[in-house]
């Protein structure tokens, strides 16, 4: 256990909180495990997940309006979001699981070590309050994501995904400014054959389009 603590960079006054966090139901029914399951864990972990990364959201990006802050939002705390997160912890090496998942490679399953990274997130949240549980979700998840997102060339991405289909048409349209000129804010529609698939803001024409092309890429993966 002193490993994965060095890797969340906290250490549980209550550890039994942190087992708990890493018994999938699969083991706690094969050995009446007293504490249960984590599956509480992770419906408070759900919970606290998702209001800390819309309090980030909502702060970091005042001018989006809520559309964009809920695809946003769902795209931090996504399962394939999550999995990522427990291979950096490597929490597959430490789940507890029943024979039958551990047979059926339960370790590497997405959806288990989605689950266990919130209900570690709860077990941090009991043990240590709110400052503890937020700085965990900033370091792994918020802090990577703006990154991951400051280095994404989401126009070319864009590109790439309706090249599947010869004969797309993209294009780029200004459709609104506000702001003094110190800070104005820029508004960018994104076209694909005449109809609006997203739109995006930014404190400079090219930064909308960025977003716009964000936006539009999550419209399509959606709808695929």
């Amino acid at each position: 256990m002193e490993s994965i603590e060095a890797k969340l960079g906290y250490s549980f006054r209550d550890r039994k909180l942190l087992e708990n966090a890493l018994t999938h139901s699969s083991y706690a029914n094969e050995n009446h495990s007293p504490g249960g399951s984590n599956e509480r864990l992770e419906f408070l972990g759900d919970s606290i997940l998702g209001m800390v990364t819309a309090d980030f959201l909502y702060k970091e990006h005042p001018d989006l309006p809520e559309g964009d802050l809920t695809r946003k939002r769902a795209a931090l705390v996504c399962e394939e979001s999550l999995a990522e997160v427990a291979g950096r912890l490597d929490l597959g090496a430490y789940l507890r699981l029943g024979r039958g998942e551990e047979a059926g490679g339960g370790r590497e399953r997405s959806s288990i070590r989605a689950d266990a990274v919130e209900a570690v997130l709860a077990a941090v949240f009991l043990d240590g309050g709110l400052v503890e549980a937020r700085r965990i979700v900033q370091r792994f998840i918020l802090d990577r994501e703006e990154e991951k997102s400051a280095n994404r060339d989401y126009k070319t991405a864009l590109q790439e995904l309706v090249q599947r289909e010869s004969g797309q048409v993209l294009t780029y349209r200004l459709i609104g400014e506000s702001g003094p000129d110190h800070a104005k804010v820029f508004a960018v529609a994104v076209d694909l054959n005449g109809r609006t698939v997203g739109e995006g803001r930014g404190h400079s024409k090219k930064e909308a389009e960025q977003m716009a092309a964000k936006a539009a890429i999550a419209e399509l993966e959606e709808k695929e």
